[in-house]
């Protein structure tokens, strides 16, 4: 009888990470692209990290996800970071190639790559709300895109000065910040509005603090909330006539990159859909 080969691994370590929908998102994708790979949620306290990281190492784990509270803690454990990840502070993603663990940062690549179908970046003014960890990635990715200047409102002037100066200073792309008060109306020559936030996450009523009477049909707008993936916001934004991208089709965007670097296969991105749907019963 033939030895049959060990299945590749992956994993994803957080805590808390019950309803983590990645894991039915992949085991879909490896099955679809017939591949005898699986994905495991791993539930890690920060004190033992440590030793989840030298467990990947041990077990020939292909890689994985980080979640929070692991996405800055595991750096230490790592032998080498993208430039992303380096600039972030911030991984998500391992991978390991040549015996090495390398960590990556994809959180912006789920809102690039799609954008990028849209609207043509360069040039583009970007209003950024939010200066968090999304906002973060969010806005190196733009800025690495070349667009034109990007806008960050946020309501804590400091955070948001702080992405402000990576963005002017690491990157030298024009940056600004605009300490939110009230509800911001985008300039005239704003082209794309993304809400790196967690407001209407959870509750598709609620308002991002924007003025609604200043979107127009040349702009694309774009939120990150995943569930309900038809926020306010969005809704909004296709009654004043933009284009606009959900953040449920960031995610896939986002997990399909980590895919393509485990296995270097294209995934289905319907079918990775499909169960992103299915788990969250939409």
């Amino acid at each position: 009888m033939p030895e049959a080969p060990i299945q590749a691994i992956v994993c994803c370590l957080g805590q808390p990470v019950a309803g983590n929908p990645t894991q039915f998102v992949m085991e879909n994708a490896f099955t679809a692209a017939g591949l005898d790979w699986r994905y495991l949620t791993l539930e890690v306290a920060p004190e033992d990290l440590e030793a989840a990281m030298q467990g990947m190492r041990a077990m020939g784990f292909r890689g994985g996800n980080l979640a929070p509270p692991h996405e800055q803690a595991a750096i230490p454990y790592l032998d080498q970071l993208s430039d992303n990840a380096r600039l972030l502070e911030s991984v998500n993603c391992i991978y390991q190639e040549k015996g090495l663990l390398i960590g990556e940062n994809l959180r912006g690549k789920g809102l690039l790559n799609p954008l990028k179908m849209l609207v043509e970046l360069q040039d583009a003014q970007v209003v950024v709300f939010g200066a968090g960890s999304t906002a973060r990635a969010f806005a190196v990715e733009l800025a690495q895109a070349g667009v034109a200047e990007l806008v960050v409102v946020n309501r804590s002037a400091e955070t948001g000065q702080q992405l402000v100066n990576l963005l002017n200073d690491q990157l030298h792309v024009p940056a600004r910040l605009v300490h939110l008060s009230t509800d911001y109306a985008p300039e005239e020559n704003a082209k794309i509005v993304v809400n790196a936030t967690t407001i209407g996450r959870g509750d598709e009523e609620a308002r991002l603090p924007l003025d609604r009477g200043a979107l127009r049909p040349d702009m694309v707008v774009a939120d990150a909330v995943v569930n309900p993936p038809r926020t306010r916001l969005i809704r909004d934004a296709q009654e004043r006539g933009c284009r606009v991208l959900e953040g449920l089709g960031m995610m896939v965007d986002e997990a399909a990159a980590a895919f393509r670097i485990w296995t270097g296969r294209e995934p289905d991105l319907g079918v990775m859909r499909e169960a992103l749907e299915e788990f969250l019963e939409l």
